[in-house]
């Protein structure tokens, strides 16, 4: 799917604005149809890099081969968001 810098501007937008992650997953995934959005525990994904941390939470992009799910730190290959909560 890929992500331009106006939609990952928008998906950082809504997840500061979010009271919560589930409400910020929830936006992203109707603002921008298609693109997979999760949220897991921060330990979930320790010893990743984020690519944007946005207040108190870090958004990391995933990579799909249509069976495996991988962290990347390219947009424009990215299928999908996680968002985690920061302690």
């Amino acid at each position: 799917m890929g992500l331009d810098a106006e939609q990952l501007t928008e998906v950082a937008r809504i997840t500061l604005a979010a009271a919560s992650l589930r409400e910020a997953v929830d936006g992203v995934r109707r603002v921008i149809p298609g693109l997979r959005a999760s949220t897991v525990d921060a330990f979930d994904m320790r010893g990743e890099t984020p690519a944007l941390r946005i207040g108190d939470r870090d958004l990391f992009l995933m990579h799909t081969d249509g069976h495996c799910w991988s962290v990347t730190s390219d947009p424009l290959v990215a299928d999908g968001i996680v968002l985690t909560q920061n302690p």
